[in-house]
């Protein structure tokens, strides 16, 4: 995995995908900025602004208010590594949110998509 790579992706540059693949399998917008809220902390306005800037995914999470503690309940296989597992930590917060798409495209309810 080239993690020098992830950490100068920008997150709008990614964000479309995330969009895309949810609205492909009938999910919506809204449902993916749910997510990005629940794991970040941000909210419409502050995403928005995140998106504007084009900041790259190390910053994106540095600047998050708060990752949610129940992120570390994500368990499971995303891009053939199990989430709970990996050792870099901006790394793993992007793949948490990885993961929490793909559960979203694949059909799961947002009770459960949100750990509630």
């Amino acid at each position: 995995m080239d993690k020098s790579r992830v950490y100068k992706m920008s997150f709008a540059s990614v964000y479309p995908h995330y969009i895309q693949k949810a609205e492909k399998k009938g999910r919506t917008k809204a449902e993916v900025d749910e997510i990005i809220f629940w794991l970040t902390g941000y909210n419409a306005k502050m995403l928005q602004q995140q998106i504007e800037k084009k900041t790259d995914f190390e910053n994106f999470f540095a600047q998050a208010p708060q990752l949610n503690p129940n992120a570390s309940k994500i368990t499971g296989v995303i891009c053939g590594y199990r989430v709970e597992e990996i050792e870099d930590e901006l790394i793993q917060k992007v793949r948490y949110l990885d993961k929490l798409i793909d559960e979203l495209a694949k059909g799961k309810s947002m009770e459960k998509i949100l750990r509630k």
